[in-house]
């Protein structure tokens, strides 16, 4: 169970003691927890209501420490939990009236980035989810999710239901959609990540062949620094591009 005395709808405003603080400022501190979270994904929690910022006299958004933590909130109940907003917002509702709320047992996701180990294989668990899971997850339709399927942004596993990464995907996706960019649009990503997980690939597969267990599992915490390292160089790489400040 879970209760909070963090405030309902009227979470926007804040008491003269909180420090109020920028959009950028907030996304620095809930990048530590999520790393994957976006401006636009704090614009768009306001559009759906979940989150109500002061706004200065020039319009720019300031947040409070309780517009934060609802926040934060918020991204759990999506990443752990795979809620949708309608049933998030019900939640932070009941919250706000002092109710308690049970939720669904956390996902397998976690267990997925934590690198839960399969005791027969020596292999990361591979978490599945549903289509409806996966649709209710990541807040998209059935026809969304078909057509990023026939550009292969997301594809079933051989034995039916996705990984739980998928979730992530669909969401960025959705994301980019927002701006404009559609799946066709995205096949060059897709298609660079393609070429980058073969390089990795190529470092690991002799390690994964061993047949010592402490090689294989070295080759597979390998794998995920080198995937680490992959994504970061392709973020820089593309700011640079674009003359924009790393952060």
């Amino acid at each position: 169970m879970l209760r909070t005395p963090t405030g309902g709808a009227g979470h926007g405003t804040a008491t003269e003691g909180d420090r109020l603080v920028s959009i950028g400022t907030v996304l620095n501190q809930l990048r530590d927890e999520f790393p994957e979270v976006t401006i636009s994904k704090i614009r768009f929690l306001e559009a759906e209501g979940l989150v109500e910022p002061r706004r200065t006299a020039s319009g720019y958004r300031k947040f409070s420490p309780q517009d934060v933590e609802r926040l934060a909130q918020i991204l759990r109940m999506q990443r752990d939990h795979y809620l949708p907003l309608k049933v998030i917002r019900e939640h932070l509702d009941a919250l706000a009236r002092g109710e308690q709320i049970r939720l669904p047992s956390p996902s397998p996701q976690r267990d997925l980035l934590d690198g839960a180990w399969d005791a027969e294989s020596d292999r990361p668990t591979a978490a599945r989810v549903g289509r409806a899971e996966l649709l209710a997850a990541a807040e998209v339709t059935e026809e969304e999710l078909a057509e990023w399927e026939s550009y292969g942004l997301i594809a079933a596993g051989s034995e039916g239901g996705y990984d739980a990464e998928a979730v992530t995907v669909a969401r960025l996706v959705a994301d980019l959609g927002r701006f404009g960019l559609e799946p066709r649009h995205l096949r060059a990503v897709k298609a660079a990540a393609d070429r980058e997980a073969g390089l990795v690939e190529q470092v690991v597969a002799p390690l994964r062949r061993h047949r010592n267990p402490q090689t294989r599992a070295h080759a597979e915490a390998t794998a995920k620094e080198l995937a680490g390292l992959s994504v970061r160089l392709h973020a820089a790489l593309v700011q640079t591009a674009l003359g924009l400040r790393l952060q």
